[in-house]
């Protein structure tokens, strides 16, 4: 039997679980769309979009140290900004533990997630939305609706950030040239 060995897009020994800011791309299994159509510019979510732009809506209240910024929900994928706050000053949460000692931050490895961390979040995210799109559909077996990975970049300063923003506000008007659309 072969060893199959994963490659990681992440930064290596960087700290997802930090304050910042982290733009995410998350792609539909095959690239199939999932969760709606482009019409005249405009994204018209079905019942499986809601059910995405639901959950990630409430990544909030199961990560209190992690805001939501832009958004958006197109046919086979999701581009969002998260933000990471100050995870220790929220005290809430089970994702948000007080550090226990040392100076070393827990780095992100597969099968080792570190609570709070950016992967985490899309990890909980991703099982969510699965689940609740299998009820809609009462899928009788397990129906893979995301890749196994995702795409993010780590937004480092303001000018970035608002480009970041414009890009996503404006991925339904750019669809038919987008690099995820399938015709």
């Amino acid at each position: 039997m072969q060893d199959h060995h994963r490659r990681t897009i992440r930064l290596p020994e960087y700290d997802y679980a930090q304050s910042g800011f982290y733009f995410l791309t998350i792609c539909t299994h095959n690239r199939v769309c999932l969760f709606g159509d482009i019409a005249e510019g405009t994204m018209r979510l079905n019942d499986a979009g809601r059910m995405v732009e639901q959950c990630w809506g409430t990544i909030p209240a199961h990560f209190p140290h992690v805001a939501l910024d832009e958004c958006m929900v197109m046919p086979n994928h999701v581009h969002g900004i998260l933000r990471v706050v100050d995870r220790w000053a929220t005290g809430r949460g089970t994702a948000c533990r007080a550090p226990t000692g040392g100076t070393t931050t827990p780095v992100e490895q597969f099968g080792v997630p570190v609570s709070g961390s950016i992967p985490t979040v899309i990890r909980s995210f991703k099982s969510a939305v699965t689940k609740g799109i299998n009820e809609i559909s009462q899928s009788s077996g397990r129906c893979d609706v995301w890749q196994r990975n995702y795409w993010e970049h780590v937004i480092r300063d303001e000018t970035e950030l608002q480009r970041i923003r414009e890009y996503i506000c404006d991925n339904p008007l750019h669809w038919a040239t987008d690099e995820l659309y399938l015709p």
